[in-house]
């Protein structure tokens, strides 16, 4: 039994239909919340319909429901992905990051802990880089400098999650996300957000001016390291060394991996395969940098590769396609 929190959100739902696919049991968690379009996440849950799959709509907050959700269903695997997502609403609505993202996983690894869990895996993100510059980004790097408190949370999470591999032998595992884009995906990110705009004939919002980059990564991309990863939780590093401590593991069972598709894209570019795959060239209003974003985003993956044999295979042209091509079915534009 497999428990995934966040399961009606982008990465959540489609990492159960793919265990779903390979015959597992899926008992999946979320709260529904109208952070974004409601619909959206209940008809990503329609498409997850199956007697392997259960489905459980609660808080990761409300420790009392998680800790009876453990103890009925008894999973042996979680893959938490709920959150509180996005950068700038962070700075709308700070203490909703508080809750989610510092309480709600607060509760998964009490809960891990308390049922013996055989391997955590939990979502974190690129964004934990902050004001780094150094490129690509490594896990071996110090990342102490976040610029946006979703940043912050995330780090919080991983600082967390060692404490509780140290303490209890939990064997966790996380996953910084390189802005991750694809069919189903959530509408405040760039790629919805463009391609609705243009095809409404409005104006897109250009941040930076357009000098910006991100490790742009397919969705498919993404699914296939996480599920690649299930059956290998760490171990402890036995070469880990306190006096040049290394960031990315430890003595204890913990490991933080990049996810991203190792090939930076120029927003520019990103743009101009939008407007390629629609057939219409954008109105661009070019904005300064918003608060809490960086100039660029880059991957290194080494480590991923090594332990799992991870390699994106999808370029940037066929991936704004496969998503164009979904959005158009789904809101059913001619």
């Amino acid at each position: 039994m497999i428990l995934i929190t966040g399961v009606a959100g982008f990465i959540g739902s489609h990492v159960a239909k793919r265990l779903l696919e390979e015959g597992h049991t899926i008992i999946g968690i979320d709260n529904i919340n109208d952070y974004y379009n409601v619909k959206l996440k209940k008809d990503r849950l329609h498409f997850l319909q199956h007697n392997r799959f259960t489905f459980e709509q609660l808080e990761r907050e409300d420790g009392e429901r998680i800790n009876e959700l453990f103890t009925t269903y008894r999973p042996s695997i979680v893959i938490d992905l709920a959150a509180q997502a996005g950068v700038r609403y962070s700075l709308e609505n700070p203490h909703a990051y508080i809750n989610s993202n510092i309480v709600g996983f607060m509760n998964i690894l009490e809960a891990c802990q308390q049922h013996e869990i055989e391997h955590l895996i939990y979502a974190s993100s690129s964004s934990v880089y902050g004001a780094n510059t150094k490129m690509p980004f490594s896990v071996r790097d110090n990342v102490d400098h976040p610029v946006s408190l979703y940043a912050a949370t995330k780090k919080a999470n991983e600082l967390m999650a060692h404490t509780y591999s140290h303490l209890y032998g939990l064997p966790s595992t996380g996953l910084r996300f390189f802005t991750v884009y694809g069919p189903w995906g959530r509408p405040d990110m760039a790629l919805f957000r463009f391609t609705k705009a243009i095809l409404e004939g409005k104006p897109i919002q250009v941040y930076n001016n357009g000098k910006m980059k991100r490790d742009f990564t397919y969705i498919d991309d993404i699914v296939e390291g996480i599920v690649r990863l299930i059956d290998h939780p760490p171990q402890g590093n036995l070469d880990w060394n306190g006096e040049k401590p290394d960031p990315g593991s430890s003595y204890a069972p913990y490991k933080l991996y990049n996810i991203g598709n190792n090939t930076p894209v120029k927003l520019m570019d990103f743009i101009t395969a939008i407007e390629k795959k629609l057939g219409i060239s954008a109105e661009k209003e070019y904005l300064p940098l918003q608060d809490g974003d960086v100039l660029a985003t880059y991957a290194d993956i080494e480590d991923l590769s090594e332990a799992v044999g991870y390699k994106p295979r999808t370029s940037i042209e066929d991936g704004v396609s496969k998503f164009i091509d979904w959005y158009k079915a789904y809101y059913k534009v001619e």
